[in-house]
């Protein structure tokens, strides 16, 4: 195999869930190919570089071999290299923490949500004790 789409190669090699994801990172341009935007047409071949944007995670992989079905985790890692430093995967994950964390802060317009109203319940009765 000469070239494989960029698309279905980042499906096949798991970075994306689904194909259609794939694509419209690549119609984002959350993808790059060698430092350029890339269609999610776009024929890849080995040696090419990827810059993948995944939230706040920059990955950069290097494509070693081509792939046009979709593998097992462990398979599909033999058909690149991540050149990804470590520090930019824990940084990633603390900003995703950060934003899980202000998810569930309580919002002062209307009603309460359940688990709102039963974390008040469970504080309420807590109070209980003390009086």
């Amino acid at each position: 195999m000469s070239s494989a789409r960029l698309d279905r190669w980042l499906w096949s090699t798991r970075h994306f869930r689904t194909r259609t994801l794939a694509t419209d990172a690549c119609k984002r341009n959350w993808v790059k190919v060698n430092d350029r935007a890339a269609k999610p047409s776009r024929k890849l071949q080995a040696g090419d570089l990827l810059e993948i944007r995944k939230g706040s995670l920059f990955k950069t992989v290097k494509v070693l071999d081509l792939l046009e079905k979709r593998v097992s985790a462990n398979h599909a890692a033999e058909y690149y290299e991540d050149l990804t430093p470590a520090e930019a995967y824990v940084r990633a994950s603390d900003e995703n923490k950060k934003v899980k964390i202000g998810r569930y802060l309580p919002t002062s317009k209307g009603r309460p949500s359940k688990k709102q109203r039963r974390d008040l319940e469970e504080f309420l009765l807590g109070q209980e004790d003390f009086e």
